[in-house]
């Protein structure tokens, strides 16, 4: 319907970009920049009500862009392009704090923020509990880091020998791993702990080393090693 489409005589598309390239949009509200994102993808149409619909279902603005396809395209108006715009932001911000971490030459144990920087934007809005796994070096660098298992919106099933073959290949002395809670409740449940241990003992046998078992939530994270849940069973 024509009423759907915006008027823009008055160049507020233009305004609206103007403000964004006058400070990169750090003055700009969260609806504002989303919406400056939205017309990008979604041309000829006022999409103000749209961001400020989407920021109202989904909650904050990290949530909008990392929602499934299938949840953002309830909201009217929102297709693929836009869908296919928000993926590719959240790819670029994964991509981004993987390359800090890789070039960062600080043991990655002292580079706290960063891992966990990296793992919010990997995980933290996952629908379903993830286990990834970080594999360093004698020196604590940065190897790589794989994706080992997805599981369901309460646990993920773990395999200790996966984790070592892999460890194996990457020529690995040293592991972190790290999983989500979907719920953010980052306290480990027993399951949790259990293998963590598990994954502890079978570490210990092949001469690597479980630095940590990170639990990543939305706004914060929990440390096994920081509460020195760890080297339980070295200690026994």
């Amino acid at each position: 319907m024509a009423e759907d489409f915006v008027n823009d005589k008055l160049g507020h598309r233009q305004r609206v970009k103007q403000r964004f390239l006058n400070d990169d949009g750090n003055n700009m509200a969260d609806y504002e920049l989303l919406e400056f994102l939205l017309m990008q993808a979604i041309p000829r149409r006022d999409v103000k009500p749209i961001a400020k619909e989407l920021l109202r279902r989904f909650g904050s603005f990290a949530e909008v862009i990392y929602a499934s396809p299938q949840e953002l395209m309830k909201t009217k108006w929102v297709k693929d392009n836009v869908c296919v715009l928000f993926k590719l932001i959240a790819t670029v911000v994964k991509r981004v704090c993987l390359q800090n971490l890789k070039d960062n030459q600080t043991p990655l144990l002292l580079n706290t923020e960063a891992v966990i920087e990296y793992c919010r934007a990997t995980m933290a809005y996952a629908e379903v509990e993830e286990l990834h796994v970080m594999f360093l070096d004698n020196s604590m660098q940065l190897l790589g880091v794989q994706l080992i298992q997805k599981g369901s919106l309460t646990g993920v099933a773990v395999s200790p020998r996966e984790i070592i073959k892999i460890a194996l290949e990457q020529k690995a002395s040293n592991i972190i791993m790290v999983h989500n809670h979907p719920s953010d409740n980052i306290r480990p449940s027993e399951n949790d702990i259990y293998v963590t241990g598990q994954v502890e003992q079978a570490c210990d046998l092949m001469g690597i080393k479980l630095q940590d078992h990170i639990i990543i939530g939305k706004s914060d994270f929990f440390s096994f090693l920081k509460h020195k849940m760890l080297n339980r069973l070295t200690r026994s």
